[in-house]
């Protein structure tokens, strides 16, 4: 997923060198290098909560806001000492392609094996798309 990620911000870093200015690259940079630090710090927190059987006490808890304290300080010595606000936005920002894009590969691939309805089944009336359940038989003679 950090790869996806990497890849990402240094595509926008060089077409923003280019296409913008060096200060709005560098602010989208430096963006994705935090983002890249804290995603990490994010995912060793929760494997290591998830999978690792650590106890999520009042210490995890505060390192876990540590993080956001942390961030929001460096975001804002970085529009301090000049950053482009918009360059350092996109740059927190490309975590979020990575991560569906990592997602996505990650599906399970759908079994050949599975068991489907006939497309003629006539439970296919019974179930409401647009809600994912069943259809409400008192619901559908109010509307008509």
């Amino acid at each position: 997923m950090l790869g996806y990620s990497l890849a990402f911000s240094a595509g926008a870093t060089a077409a923003s060198w280019a296409l913008v200015s060096p200060r709005f690259a560098g602010s989208l940079a430096l963006g994705a290098a935090l983002e890249a630090v804290n995603f990490r710090a994010l995912f060793g927190y929760w494997r290591g909560a998830l999978l690792g059987g650590e106890r999520m006490g009042l210490a995890a808890f505060g390192s876990f806001g540590l993080r956001f304290v942390l961030l929001g300080g460096v975001v804002w010595a970085a529009l301090a000492f000049g950053a482009h606000p918009v360059g350092l936005l996109l740059g927190l920002s490309l975590v979020v392609p990575g991560v569906l894009i990592a997602a996505w590969r990650a599906r399970p691939l759908p079994s050949p094996d599975a068991p489907a309805l006939d497309p003629e089944d006539p439970s296919w009336d019974a179930w409401n798309p647009w809600l994912a359940r069943e259809r409400d038989p008192e619901a559908d003679e109010d509307e008509s």
